[in-house]
């Protein structure tokens, strides 16, 4: 078991047939921290509209959350583009978890991290509704020709390969866009007086230095299954996680000792959602 004093977690997209939920969950087995901030799009809402796709792996990600902060962790909700519709309940406590649209980050070592999703910087999400209708079904085609892929791949005893990770490696475009993003995030924490961000969004994990300003981006839990992680002396590390990497078997990923499967969802928070449009076509 690791133990941290901050963790970061974005893009989780339960919801869609694309989230490693299974590798997440097993992640939280086998890390803890004093803090742990879902920094946006950990559900996915858009997918929701047009139709709920739920695993049972899913829930279990939501009740071992929900777990540890019962068990004492602070959790913090930071709203992301996909679940947009959490925006209008911003600076609200949902039981042990705070719901926030952006925040303020303070490491062991002093410096000031705002801590924020990252679509708004995102020229695509900014746009028009088709321009992000067409952005959305172009991952979903890139998505399930992953899926074939690696389904081939297993078939023949190859390991996983991530094709939207090997396109933003070789396609010239897709790596400028990366590039333009980060530089427009970090310009724009130097501009409100952070010494670094924490950001998501681009599903592209990075810790880096731009200019005056740390950089970090967690990654996702689609395709990299990637976290930030800060130590108790305030460095930041970036962790690799996959379902082999703890040395269980598959039947032991499957045991949650320590998760309260009993556990109902909070009528609180269940309560607040049902007046939401999310689910609504």
């Amino acid at each position: 078991m690791q133990s941290y004093r901050t963790l970061w977690i974005s893009d989780v997209h339960l919801g869609t047939k694309d989230c490693q939920a299974t590798h997440l969950n097993d992640f939280l087995k086998h890390h803890r921290a004093d803090k742990i901030y879902l920094v946006g799009d950990i559900i996915d809402g858009w997918k929701m509209r047009s139709g709920v796709y739920w695993r049972k792996d899913f829930t279990r990600v939501l009740r071992r959350l929900l777990t540890l902060s019962k068990k004492g962790t602070q959790i913090d909700y930071i709203t992301g583009n996909h679940d947009e519709f959490l925006r209008r309940f911003a600076n609200n406590r949902f039981d042990n978890i705070h719901l926030y649209n952006r925040v303020t980050h303070t490491t062991a070592d002093g410096r000031k991290l705002l801590v924020i999703h990252g679509d708004q910087f995102d020229n695509v999400t900014r746009c028009s509704h088709f321009l992000r209708f067409l952005g959305d079904k172009g991952y979903d085609l890139l998505m399930a020709t992953n899926r074939i892929c690696n389904t081939l791949r297993a078939k023949y005893g190859r390991g996983y390969w991530s094709l939207a990770g090997f396109l933003k490696h070789h396609i010239p475009r897709a790596q400028m866009y990366i590039q333009e993003y980060e530089q427009a995030v970090a310009h724009a924490a130097e501009k409100q007086g952070f010494d670094g961000v924490v950001c998501g969004h681009i599903h592209h994990a990075a810790n880096k230095q731009i200019g005056k300003v740390d950089y970090y981006n967690t990654g996702d839990w689609v395709e990299s299954c990637t976290a930030l992680a800060e130590d108790e002396d305030g460095t930041i590390h970036l962790l690799h996680w996959r379902k082999d990497d703890s040395g269980s078997s598959s039947e032991e990923l499957d045991q949650d000792d320590d998760l309260d499967l009993g556990m109902d969802f909070p009528p609180s928070i269940a309560a607040r959602l049902a007046g939401t449009d999310f689910l609504r076509n």
